[in-house]
């Protein structure tokens, strides 16, 4: 991989999102060497995605390249490659581009969608968790609306116009309310000739009540807001199938749809060369002690989505959220820092600061550790938060601008279809009334 020797230890990060960003930086200047992996070579601001996707944002403005976020760290380098196995005996991995020795090896690769075994939606659903799934994601919307334009099969019109949102949490909630908010103030514009009223936003949440990790009076509001909006909630209901026209619950309750979006869960991403029978947890995440080891390893880390810290506060781990990757990557930073400095490590400690959605305009629920308020005030903290740990100035100004123009305007100029979504549409011209 064409990286020099030095007499500093080399920590390898395995992964450029929150958490491992987090951690370079917090090396940088240190005496050690860094190497950052990644397959990609930029950073994505994840939960700003639904906004490519629905057309609010440009991805360059939640993506920053990884090198620039760390071109002035001195002993810092960056390959963009992907890991393929971790040897432990030998300090090494085997990745794309070839072998890559390590002192200290920190696993931050995130995670990715969970279908829970269900590779029928796996093949006909959308995923959301990368920006070329948003831009997919996107196209697609777009195009079952210009296909719309040029059919006179009334059910396949609404089934085009149909789509259904899987999983309440902080994703589909937000989700829900912006495509809620494009069929209300854009679409009679940019579709006159089409009874855009038809189409349909249909959430569905397993459990009996969405956001269920927040407040319940957050969850009440946020429901009581998209509701407000059109959005239909199905609560209880649990999809079973979609072969890419039909979804299937566990009971008689089913769609006809042509898109459906699969945000009901996520799961660490897999690692091969680890000792996974015995330390894998729910959700395919790795077991690691309160200084973020590795159980059964002393080397080998992991921080962010991909960790599972258990203790007595948090049984099933910490969220998979940015605030614990990012606080697990300055953490562990700081120890690593301690180590050569020949002192002990010290253990994690979560600061929550508290969790937050939006629903749309002028709408959205926060829950701080002693505060809990809904609506306007909400809906300006989220943006301020949400810009705040944005990464660069450029890409702060640029999804501030966007932001105010859509409100000034309610508009969203980036609903195009750059790269088109391929996929056969013929298939709706045979559906039955569901």
């Amino acid at each position: 991989m064409n990286i020099p020797r030095s007499s500093f230890p080399r920590v390898v990060i395995v992964g450029g999102g929150f958490a491992g960003v987090a951690m370079a930086k917090e090396l940088s200047g240190k005496e050690v060497q860094v190497v950052l992996i990644d397959k990609n070579n930029y950073h994505t601001f994840q939960p700003l995605l639904y906004q490519v996707s629905t057309g609010g944002l440009e991805p360059d403005s939640i993506a920053y390249p990884i090198r620039k976020i760390l071109q002035d760290y001195p002993n810092f380098y960056f390959r963009m490659a992907e890991l393929q196995q971790v040897l432990t005996e030998s300090n090494e991995l085997v990745t794309n581009l070839g072998m890559l020795a390590y002192d200290h090896l920190v696993i931050a690769v995130g995670s990715e969608t969970n279908f829970f075994g269900n590779d029928e939606i796996e093949q006909n659903g959308m995923a959301m968790k990368s920006i070329p799934q948003s831009l997919n994601l996107r196209s697609m919307i777009l195009e079952n609306f210009e296909q719309a334009l040029l059919t006179d099969d009334l059910h396949e019109r609404d089934a085009l116009m149909n789509f259904v949102i899987v999983g309440g949490g902080p994703t589909g909630v937000e989700l829900a309310g912006a495509l809620a908010e494009i069929k209300k103030g854009i679409l009679p514009k940019d579709y006159p000739d089409l009874d855009t009223r038809r189409a349909q936003i249909n959430l569905i949440q397993s459990g009996d009540r969405i956001l269920k990790e927040m407040s319940e009076k957050a969850s009440k509001k946020a429901e009581d807001f998209l509701e407000g909006l059109g959005v239909q909630i199905w609560k209880e209901t649990r999809v079973t199938g979609y072969d890419g026209k039909k979804v299937t619950t566990k009971t008689d309750l089913k769609f006809d749809a042509a898109t459906l979006i699969w945000a009901a869960g996520v799961k660490g991403v897999s690692v091969k060369g680890l000792d996974f029978e015995n330390i894998v947890r729910p959700g395919n995440r790795l077991k690691v002690n309160e200084f973020n080891q590795v159980e059964g390893y002393t080397n080998v880390y992991a921080i962010g989505d991909i960790a599972c810290m258990e203790n007595d506060d948090t049984p099933r781990g910490h969220p998979m959220m940015a605030q614990p990757a990012i606080q697990q990557g300055r953490h562990l930073g700081e120890n690593i820092v301690r180590a050569l400095d020949k002192k002990p490590f010290k253990p994690f400690e979560y600061k929550d600061k508290g969790s937050m959605a939006t629903i749309g305009r002028n709408k959205a629920v926060v829950d701080l550790k002693n505060y809990r308020f809904q609506g306007v005030f909400a809906w300006f903290v989220w943006m301020f938060v949400h810009l705040f740990f944005l990464i660069g100035f450029r890409n702060r100004i640029v999804v501030f601008v966007n932001w105010v123009y859509n409100y000034v305007r309610f508009d969203r100029e980036a609903r195009l279809i750059i790269r088109p979504y391929q996929r056969d549409y013929s298939q709706f011209k045979d559906s039955d009334t569901a």
